[in-house]
């Protein structure tokens, strides 16, 4: 899309026109986002126990919802006009707030978490305002996302002024009611349907982003250790695993389901395919850390438990979660197919998770059990997708 001066919002996802890609500021807004995701994962990779893994993912679900509910935005409404990529920058720098007060250093701040991320809400409520004025056929579903958004930033603003752990409290409650706002306007959401080639595209961006930290983490981990057999071998390993779990998600991700039927009541399909996008983010992550942790271990001998369950735990959640988002795409015409595929993938995760009973295994040895569970899953779910076309 080309800069157009000041153009007001409109319904985009209704208009006839190309098949949307993601323009240049979104791709530059998710550059920025993943700055914050590493400097986050910088963080676990110093947790020694679960409750900083239960941070990290809480923490992850604050920035995962705040990219998600601006993408939204922008696939319904954006004409990428002046005030449009204004409240975006501002976004842009609060999240920069963000991933400065969660590096681990002097900077770490509670305070100045909720600081950016009550500005990037801020923002945010300042692009619906805009809609509701120049959208009217929206007005009653951004009318309902302005008071509940509102409600959440008003939490937010609070807890600047809170102390802990009671700021921890008020961030809870403020999530939870921008996470209900959306699913009790799921109704007015259908008749202001998504783009089922957009979207898709922005989460598969996102999630190809945080793909690469495991990448990043091959490099880290390599970089702290002289060239040595064991550590190389892992390495080569975890970049077949990231590389396996692309193929799984890439050669089958479908985004028709995205679009509501305003006619279905009930009608779990999309909500699924869009949260468990949270969980695979999420997991992506965890294996990065433990992928950086395994080839620093390797040639050591046993694995150490935590890091042995991080790794496992995280790589689980994501294939646990792919197996979701494919289980939501699957249509009346190809349900059984999905289904099926969707259940190799859950066997895989669980598989995966037991992994982590096998104390006795070197990081080596369990680097290369996860990638032939994931390059058999990978097989076998390629064998359905033929069988299905026949």
């Amino acid at each position: 899309m080309r800069f157009s001066g000041l153009r007001p919002p409109q319904l985009r996802t209704l208009v006839t026109e190309e098949e949307r890609k993601a323009t240049w500021l979104e791709l530059f807004y998710d550059l920025v986002f993943v700055v914050a995701v590493a400097v986050l994962g910088g963080q676990l990779q110093a947790v020694t126990g679960v409750i900083g893994v239960l941070s990290y993912l809480g923490y992850f679900l604050l920035l995962w919802w705040l990219w998600a509910s601006h993408t939204f935005y922008a696939d319904r409404f954006d004409t990428d006009d002046l005030v449009y990529r204004l409240l975006a920058t501002v976004q842009l720098v609060a999240v920069a707030i963000i991933a400065a007060s969660v590096s681990p250093g002097p900077s770490l701040s509670s305070v100045g978490f909720a600081i950016g991320y009550t500005i990037a809400r801020l923002a945010l409520l300042a692009m619906y305002w805009r809609a509701r004025r120049h959208v009217p056929e929206t007005r009653a579903l951004v009318s309902g996302y302005l008071v509940g958004f509102g409600l959440g930033a008003l939490l937010l603003t609070v807890s600047i002024f809170t102390p802990e752990p009671a700021r921890f409290v008020l961030w809870s409650i403020a999530l939870v009611v921008d996470l209900a706002t959306p699913w009790i306007m799921r109704r007015e959401q259908a008749r202001a349907p998504l783009d089922d080639s957009h979207l898709p595209e922005r989460f598969g961006l996102f999630t190809i982003l945080v793909l690469g930290e495991s990448i990043a983490a091959t490099v880290a981990g390599l970089s702290h250790l002289e060239w040595a057999t064991p550590s190389t071998v892992t390495a080569v390993i975890a970049i077949v695993i990231a590389a396996t779990i692309w193929l799984l998600y890439f050669d089958n991700v479908e985004g028709l389901v995205v679009r509501r039927d305003a006619s279905k009541a009930r009608n779990w399909r999309p909500t699924v395919w869009i949260y468990s996008h949270y969980g695979l983010a999420a997991g992506l992550g965890i294996v990065a850390i433990g992928l950086e942790h395994a080839i620093t271990e390797a040639g050591h001998g046993e694995f150490a438990d935590f890091e042995r369950w991080l790794l496992v735990s995280g790589t689980a959640l994501a294939v646990a979660c792919l197996a979701l988002t494919h289980l939501a795409s699957g249509s009346e015409a190809t349900y059984q197919q999905h289904n099926r595929v969707a259940r190799t993938r859950m066997g895989a995760a669980i598989a995966i998770l037991a992994l982590g009973l096998f104390g006795f295994m070197s990081s080596t040895g369990l680097v290369l059990a996860i990638a032939l569970i994931l390059i058999g899953t990978a097989v076998s779910n390629t064998q359905s997708e033929q069988e299905g076309q026949e």
